[in-house]
């Protein structure tokens, strides 16, 4: 039995339903990435939680985000 780990992480940006097919297109195209469930918040941070079946690079989310146009919000970040 395969074990799945469970990301989380804040995306600055989004403002439609749009926004949220863009960031889950190009996360589901990472390697290992099984599913990816966001909660918008217009004009804030939208909570992105990611599901894959192996440890997930920042630096590959932060680049999937941002081919979408969207920021990931900095760890520890207030915003």
């Amino acid at each position: 039995m395969s074990q799945t780990l469970t990301s989380t992480f804040g995306v600055d940006g989004m403002t439609c339903g749009h926004c949220v097919q863009a960031v889950t297109t190009e996360l589901t195209e990472l390697p290992g990435v099984k599913d990816v469930s966001i909660e918008l918040v217009k004009g804030g941070t939208s909570q992105v939680t990611v599901v894959s079946d192996e440890p997930l690079a920042d630096d590959a989310v932060r680049g999937a985000v941002e081919e979408a146009g969207y920021a990931l919000t900095p760890k520890g970040s207030l915003l």
